[in-house]
């Protein structure tokens, strides 16, 4: 009778599952997904019971990065009833990542454990990772993951003052007048195959005139003009283009404009030889529509595989050009990359947002448009955010998300 009595109380093992799941403070576990996670979380997940430790590995804890499928290498570590996760590198801001607790983690008496998946996005605007400069302008002109930082008397009549949208914090202000950012080794951010160039603009049309009393355009960024890379927008407004230096693979460059006026010529209707797309938007406003006095979301690509520039405005295609298509024989079939191609004293390899060239160069310093002294030239007025260039090539999806979390 004493064995029946004893028999009767053994407790039934306590069922393994999630109790609850924390990034620092923020909860994972409720009804809403969190969308305001650090990109270097600390997560801790609590379960119901005690864990034999030994499951608790990398095959049966996973963290997946949503947009294209990625796999992110974690450190999983378990204690009690605790797991322990931290991502080895820091993740994409504002992206979404799913975390999963698979049947193979067990209790420390052997029960499976019920799966569980959660997701999170990390906090701020999306920005792929890989980047090798990134400049954010919150109240500094530096590049927040690389070395691309500006001197002092690099800065010229800059303020830093509320952005797009209270998420993304302030941007670069430029007065039109005199505002630069000078940024050395500029020569080093375009000597790659694979380029993509990606920024936040938003042109300011009022008072902003040329010598004659007209309106003037925006030199945007600019590395040496033509001899590096330059993006700019016309004064009226109704085309914007990149100009840059491509090396032929031969010892030779030569200099290309992705130009885009929004009329929808290509090479087989009036465009030129290499354009293989432009978005028509005569009945929609023109380029003007997208750019003028409005907050626009640039990338410009460059693929090495495909030889195939491509420019994005506001996450759609906009135009591009495929050097393949050039004439039989022409030197730019041979395309191999971006190239620096700038000659001191007339270029200087300094990368300047709010000017076609530092102001160490010397070209065009007489032109009443291109000269960096004269207040009423094409200097950009109008505010900077999120300049990011990348040695890679970003797909369109991650263009697309860029946007969506940026506007």
């Amino acid at each position: 009778m004493f064995a029946a009595v004893l028999t009767s109380c053994k407790k039934d093992p306590t069922p393994l599952s999630l109790e609850s799941l924390v990034a620092g403070t923020i909860d994972l576990n409720g009804a809403t997904s969190p969308d305001n996670v650090p990109v270097d979380p600390t997560i801790t997940a609590t379960f119901t019971t005690d864990l034999d430790a030994t499951t608790v590995t990398a095959a049966n804890v996973t963290l997946m990065q949503d947009y294209d499928d990625t796999a992110i290498e974690i450190t999983v570590s378990a204690s009690g009833k605790t797991i322990t996760i931290s991502p080895v590198e820091k993740l994409s801001n504002g992206a979404l990542y799913e975390l999963s607790f698979g049947a193979g983690i067990k209790s420390a008496e052997a029960l499976d454990c019920t799966p569980a998946s959660r997701t999170f996005t990390t906090d701020g605007t999306f920005m792929p990772k890989g980047a090798v400069a990134y400049w954010t302008f919150e109240d500094s002109p530096d590049d927040i993951i690389g070395n691309y930082d500006p001197a002092a008397s690099g800065v010229v009549a800059i303020t830093y003052t509320a952005g797009r949208k209270e998420a993304a914090g302030k941007a670069a202000t430029f007065d039109g007048d005199a505002s630069i950012i000078e940024i050395p080794n500029g020569d080093l951010l375009m000597n790659t195959n694979d380029f993509t160039l990606s920024f936040w603009v938003k042109p300011n049309s009022s008072g902003h005139v040329n010598d004659a009393g007209d309106p003037a355009g925006h030199f945007v960024i600019g590395l040496s003009a033509f001899y590096g890379f330059q993006f700019e927008i016309s004064g009226d407004y109704s085309s914007c283009k990149l100009a840059a230096r491509y090396d032929l693979g031969t010892g030779e460059t030569a200099g290309e404009d992705l130009w885009f006026n929004g009329e929808g010529q290509t090479r087989d209707n009036g465009g030129w030889q290499g354009w293989d797309f432009c978005k028509d938007l005569r009945n929609s406003g023109g380029v003007a529509g997208i750019l003028q006095d409005k907050w626009t979301h640039v990338v410009c690509v460059y693929n090495s595989t495909t030889k195939a520039g491509i420019m994005y405005l506001n996450g759609e295609k906009m135009k591009s050009q495929n050097f393949n298509l050039w004439p039989d024989g022409d030197a730019k079939q041979g395309v191999v990359g971006l190239i620096y191609a700038g000659v001191e004293p007339e270029t200087y390899p300094e990368l300047a947002f709010g000017f076609i060239q530092s102001r160490a160069g010397t070209l065009w310093d007489v032109e009443p448009w291109g000269g960096y002294d004269f207040p009423t030239s094409n200097h950009f007025k109008g505010q900077l955010d999120d300049i990011a260039i990348f040695h890679s090539v970003l797909s369109e999806n991650e263009i697309h998300l860029m946007y969506n979390s940026g506007i």
